[in-house]
């Protein structure tokens, strides 16, 4: 929004502190960090919350204070990216999509270009997701949705692949194999061209298991 909440900090005190008391036995100390666009942005009245502000366990940040994009680390960029004007938020993009790729081992670099594709998607809520990836020089493949969407392909066709050569599955069958990876789904695909009964089926799961 444009504007952010005249009362953001007491929801955000009131609510961290009741989450830290409820769960209390599992944290040791307790961190707030509230961040902002640009310090403009910040909510006026704060005299209440003077204390809690200094206090060493909560940090302001403010994204427009931050310094050149290219000289931070790539998840502090991805914030400021989501500050910037469309045209410098493209290029700023593309570069620190190659410096991910670059310098960012798997599976983390995935998740860098998933949000990357996320808030870009975000700023330019009149483009599609392919349009967006396009801008940006991403190939399909290498986004989230791509492959959430090839496994669930996947996975509905070796279903009905092995409804056809086996017979309905029971529940507890049909569990195991949608809980299978990509690349099990793929190998069962091969390899249920050759079953006859059920029990093919459940020997091949149990030697996956094994």
């Amino acid at each position: 929004p444009s504007t952010l909440p005249e009362r953001l900090y007491e929801r955000v005190f009131a609510e961290s502190y009741l989450y830290f008391y409820r769960n209390r036995e599992r944290f040791s100390d307790l961190r707030i960090v509230i961040i902002y666009p640009s310090r403009s942005k910040e909510q006026s009245d704060i005299r209440p919350y003077l204390s809690q502000l200094n206090s060493p366990q909560v940090n302001r940040i403010y994204l427009d204070e931050l310094g050149d994009i290219r000289s931070l680390p790539v998840w502090v960029a991805l914030m400021v990216l989501t500050i910037l004007e469309d045209e410098q938020a493209t290029e700023e993009a593309k570069y620190l999509l190659t410096r991910s790729q670059r310098e960012t081992p798997e599976p983390a670099n995935r998740a860098i270009i998933d949000l990357l594709t996320t808030i870009m998607v975000y700023k330019f809520e009149g483009k599609s997701q392919t349009e967006v990836e396009e801008m940006l020089g991403i190939t399909l493949k290498e986004t989230r949705v791509y492959r959430e969407i090839r496994e669930e392909g996947e996975k509905s066709l070796v279903l009905r692949q092995l409804t056809r050569r086996v017979g309905e599955l029971p529940q507890e069958v049909r569990q195991r194999v949608e809980s299978l990876s990509l690349e099990q789904l793929e190998n069962l695909g091969e390899a249920l061209l050759d079953f006859t009964s059920m029990a093919d089926l459940e020997t091949w799961l149990e030697a996956l298991e094994s």
